[in-house]
């Protein structure tokens, strides 16, 4: 089930809201294990025969987390370790065999020239994160970090429907005392007012600008792919275009998601936490990973770079940790190697900021007036971003090493002003120049100028204001459910 869809936002929600604070009135359990069942049902309206999977992976993480926690005393660390190592190792083999195995016999196959094949494996919704959410839970609770372990409590955490599907990656400490507090299980019309309004802007990002911009990244990229059979390269507007409009698309695709799962959860009282803080205004690499995708980047530091000696072993030991953790967080993200290339070049890219900073800033541009190293900062960090997203929407390296060759003038076809405003983007669409230009600056606006969503607020208090707020967020409900379409599924379902 897709949020933006009639079914959810006529049916599923409000039949679910409904039931919650209805059973709450009479037990808390009640309400608890209701809204679990819910998030199980929405999890398997896309393919119910991998609820028994999610379940599977719950009770016996659920099991493995208690046997660790009775563990204790010294005489039992060495159990406690070696029932951590056979859980994550449990936890990771499920996730190599769906998301992986393919991957790995298809690598083999290139180089050994063999023909080995495992069939068609159907990744389940949500895996990534439903594991490396369980992953944490195993880890803190050998590190004596849980406090708390009632099942329903624990079902709930891994399944809570506004995040199972892609993210935000949940850590227990920031979820599990929530639904055990008494003021979740009261319903808050703030709460609900302001969650219907982030709900609203996240539909709006969605549906509005990254399914828009969509055809025009497909367009330059098929088309790119296309033209390398046919001798036809991308030219320079055209390159940027695509790069820029698969840019915009992720971050209003992603961006749109996280602010609907906030907004979702909102209204039951259960705070998600921030996932974006205005990605595209970073000035540093640096920056950029501490404000996209924030909750995966808490998680890659807490439980891989840190692990792996972090930067307590001298400086090229850290940097060594930083290639690692951002190889591993490419693969995260898909079982290709588009994928772990687009890691490693995040990888180079924060080692060369974390040189840069230490080498030459601290050293010789000290006097440099801030708002000058900021605008060349962003500028830098923004188009090194866009190049690797190339890397990351390509089908393959060939295709990526194609685009952006035409992006820094190194091979690109030639093209006339009247092609670029009213020609075909690589002659296969009727899409013209000004049709993209029309929702990429607008777009690039948004992302460089407005705030981030998490700080917009519904103001009650005064009548006429709360009326014309309300009026606002109906009227763009109604705007954005109008261009409802063909199914259009959000990019981090894949990963």
């Amino acid at each position: 089930m897709l949020f933006n869809s009639y079914g959810f936002i006529f049916l599923y929600l409000p039949v679910v809201l409904l039931g919650f604070f209805r059973l709450a009135r009479v037990s808390h359990a009640f309400a608890a294990g209701w809204l679990a069942l819910a998030s199980l049902f929405f999890y398997g309206y896309w393919n119910p025969a991998y609820v028994g999977l999610l379940l599977g992976s719950i009770m016996c993480n659920y099991a493995f987390g208690l046997w660790i926690a009775k563990a204790g005393g010294r005489h039992d660390a060495r159990r406690k370790k070696q029932l951590l190592i056979v859980a994550i190792s449990a936890n990771l083999l499920l996730l190599a065999c769906y998301k992986y195995a393919n991957f790995f016999v298809g690598s083999i196959n290139g180089l050994a020239g063999t023909q080995w094949s495992l069939g068609e494996i159907i990744l389940p919704l949500g895996i990534s994160f439903f594991t490396f959410t369980q992953i944490a839970f195993l880890v803190d609770t050998y590190q004596g970090k849980v406090k708390e372990y009632n099942f329903i409590h624990y079902l709930l955490f891994v399944t809570y429907f506004p995040h199972l599907i892609a993210g935000p990656v949940l850590h227990h400490k920031d979820m599990m005392p929530q639904f055990a507090h008494v003021s979740t299980y009261r319903i808050d019309w703030d709460h609900v007012a302001t969650g219907l309004l982030l709900f609203t802007l996240g539909l709006c990002k969605k549906v509005l600008w990254a399914d828009s911009l969509a055809p025009f990244a497909t367009a330059i990229f098929d088309g790119t792919q296309h033209g390398m059979a046919t001798g036809i390269l991308p030219t320079m507007y055209e390159a940027w275009a695509g790069a820029l409009a698969y840019t915009l698309q992720i971050y209003f695709d992603f961006s749109g998601y996280t602010d609907m799962a906030l907004g979702v959860a909102l209204m039951f009282n259960i705070r998600l936490p921030i996932n974006f803080n205005s990605p595209y205004k970073a000035t540093s690499i640096i920056e950029f990973w501490r404000r996209w995708h924030i909750t995966l980047s808490a998680f890659l530091r807490d439980y891989l770079y840190i692990p792996l000696g972090g930067n307590r072993h001298g400086k090229l030991r850290r940097h060594i940790n930083l290639m690692a953790t951002m190889l591993l967080g490419g693969l995260w993200h898909g079982a290709g190697w588009t994928f772990v290339i687009w890691g490693m070049l995040h990888g180079v890219f924060l080692v060369i900021n974390n040189l840069w900073r230490e080498m030459v800033a601290e050293r010789f541009l000290r006097r440099v007036p801030g708002w000058l190293g900021a605008l060349a900062g962003g500028i830098l960090t923004f188009i090194a971003v866009v190049a690797a997203w190339v890397v990351f929407r390509s089908n393959n390296i060939a295709q990526a090493l194609v685009i952006l060759k035409a992006m820094f003038g190194i091979a690109a076809r030639a093209i006339s002003l009247e092609a670029v405003l009213h020609g075909n983007l690589l002659l296969l669409t009727d899409m013209s120049g000004r049709d993209l230009l029309r929702l990429v600056v607008p777009g690039l606006f948004w992302v460089w100028l407005l705030p981030n969503s998490t700080r917009i607020r519904f103001i009650g208090g005064n009548v006429p204001l709360v009326l014309l707020q309300a009026a606002i967020v109906l009227g763009m409900l109604f705007l954005v459910i109008d261009q409802f379409g063909s199914y259009s599924p959000f990019l981090y379902f894949q990963f």
